[in-house]
């Protein structure tokens, strides 16, 4: 009986913490595009990554000349010209797949153009959104953007124009 007793005053102090904490929620989506220099650097990104791109296919349409073109003279040549011939097309998908990986790969030059450009905005972002917290009070703010988990959201408890104006950004 006691340690029934004991376990429900325990849930009722830790259910009466919980409740105490506040809440709240912002859209990081939303923030992000209304700020013009997450934008203009969104912008940047896109166009290197399509011209990076367009590379890419223009080298991979030369590459499949090359073999369409071996393709067809294959039965005139020597051994040894087939076999130089292959090989210089195996180097050039091996200097395109380089390429692509010095582009976009794990530590690509996109990778590190997008850390350039846009984390400083959404650390910025972060540490507004923390100001907002501690001011406030919120014990935790979620993002709906990413909707991980989050089926309702009030939207009185929308905080995202508030960052936006302590980004110096009004609607």
């Amino acid at each position: 009986m006691k340690k029934i007793l004991a376990v429900v005053i325990i849930a009722a102090t830790s259910l009466s913490f919980t409740l105490a904490q506040k809440f709240a929620f912002v859209d990081s989506e939303y923030i992000l595009g209304n700020i013009p220099s997450y934008k203009s650097a969104q912008d940047q990104i896109d166009k290197l990554s399509a011209d990076w791109q367009k590379e890419i296919d223009n080298k991979l349409a030369d590459i499949d000349k090359m073999y369409k073109d071996f393709q067809s003279e294959k039965v005139l040549l020597t051994e040894e010209m087939k076999t130089k011939r292959e090989d210089e097309i195996i180097k050039k998908e091996q200097d395109v797949k380089d390429l692509q990986k010095k582009y976009f790969g794990r530590d690509g030059m996109l990778f590190k153009k997008r850390q350039e450009l846009i984390k400083p905005v959404q650390d910025e972002v972060y540490n507004a959104v923390k100001a907002l917290a501690a001011e406030q009070g919120y014990a935790i703010i979620f993002d709906t953007a990413s909707n991980a988990g989050i089926l309702y959201s009030n939207p009185k408890n929308d905080k995202s124009d508030e960052v936006l104006q302590r980004l110096g950004y009004k609607n």
